[in-house]
């Protein structure tokens, strides 16, 4: 009997132990943190946030590929669900868009990442991009929809655009005016926790 209470405390105790939750952060150069440390791109920065301020033990993966597409997310969300994520915020299509890829195919990749991770039990968080207007007007308004459609159909709640604050401010991206510098990276960092606090 004292065997027996004594491995119900050991197991107990590791759990008690365990981080309360492990977030996936799967996108592509915007998450890497191109041109930036990994230390200095958005995901560890927003790790840094909750583990500070709301003092949860919380493990972060970057799963930002630079260049990466709709199309490529699926098998890598595979291999990071071996980790068994609670929470799988996406941030994929930018690089859809700015291709000028066919949406179609683009919001079904987006479906089947969002089908898979809810299936493994992860709740899903989007990301909504947004394109310049000079791939045009009916181009950029479908791309928008994109993100309101996938939103409504699988319940999700979303960032309405993850470089909020950010695009178009030559202060805060690089040269190429298109990917975030640090100060850039703090600033997504403060509205994703913002975004995804209640959701810890």
């Amino acid at each position: 009997m004292k065997k027996f209470i004594l491995i119900l405390f050991l197991i107990t105790l590791q759990f008690a132990n365990a981080k309360d939750d492990t977030i996936l952060f799967l996108g592509d150069s915007l998450t890497e943190g191109l041109g930036v440390t990994k230390e200095d791109a958005f995901p560890k920065l927003v790790e840094t946030m909750i583990q500070n301020e709301l003092k949860k033990d919380v493990t972060v993966i970057n799963g930002g590929v630079s260049g990466s597409t709709t199309s490529d997310g699926l098998d890598r969300l595979k291999w990071y669900m071996k980790k068994k994520p609670s929470i799988v915020f996406l941030a994929l299509g930018a690089n859809d868009g700015l291709r000028g890829l066919d949406l179609k195919q683009s919001q079904e990749n987006l479906e089947e990442i969002i089908k898979y991770a809810q299936d493994s039990n992860a709740k899903v968080l989007l990301a909504d991009m947004l394109i310049p207007p000079n791939y045009g007007p009916e181009y950029s308004e479908n791309f928008r929809k994109m993100y309101e459609q996938l939103k409504d159909k699988y319940k999700l709640k979303s960032m309405p655009f993850l470089l909020e604050g950010v695009a178009g401010n030559k202060e805060l991206n690089q040269r190429d005016g298109i990917h975030p510098n640090e100060q850039g990276h703090k600033i997504i960092s403060k509205n994703v926790f913002e975004f995804m606090k209640e959701e810890l």
